[in-house]
């Protein structure tokens, strides 16, 4: 694996061609994001695989309009944690959503390399999703990870989500993400 190059081309493409994913390649995704880091090793994540028709559906139904395309996805992830299963910092932060977003991430790369595109969403009914998916309540179902390969065929798009097919969305500067020794020391390369 090109770690470099795979963040460098690792985009949230929306295009799908609706083909399956093959079990081989869903296994390997599962494994990049297994071996994730975790505070103390806790690996708060429980992953629930969507790929066939009847759930894909429900998921579908439970989808924001501005996730049109996702609809085309032949496996979508539901990525859940039970906050129990955090690292129990003393100052109460929720660390298992930080645990899971580097999970996640840690799988994007890898989907990456395989030619395959992931794409994380915020925009569901996580309620409808519960429900239709048996997901117990004490689960918080952070994201959805909309998996398939790419296409050319961007009828599902928004004119908004075209332009980011063909062009990178810009990178805030180094300068205001980046701070040098105290907050109010922005890091000049």
């Amino acid at each position: 694996m090109d770690v470099e190059r795979a963040i460098e081309t690792r985009r949230a493409r929306r295009s799908l061609d609706g083909g399956s994913i093959d079990s081989n390649s869903i296994e390997s995704l599962m494994k990049a994001l297994r071996l994730s880091a975790s505070c103390f090793n806790n690996q708060p994540w429980r992953v629930l695989l969507v790929d066939e028709e009847e759930p894909l559906e429900k998921v579908r139904g439970a989808l924001s309009r501005g996730n049109l395309w996702a609809t085309r996805a032949p496996l979508i992830m539901v990525i859940t944690a039970n906050p129990e299963d955090d690292c129990r910092l003393s100052d109460r932060r929720n660390y298992f959503l930080f645990d899971c977003g580097l999970a996640v991430g840690q799988m994007l790369l890898a989907a990456t390399e395989m030619g395959i595109i992931a794409h994380p969403i915020a925009g569901y009914k996580p309620e409808i999703i519960r429900e239709a998916l048996s997901i117990p309540d004490e689960y918080v179902i952070i994201a959805l990870v909309i998996c398939g390969y790419p296409s050319d065929d961007t009828s599902l798009l928004s004119e908004k989500q075209l332009i980011s097919e063909e062009v990178r969305p810009e990178r805030k500067p180094f300068s205001e993400i980046f701070f040098h020794g105290e907050w109010e020391n922005p890091l000049r390369l």
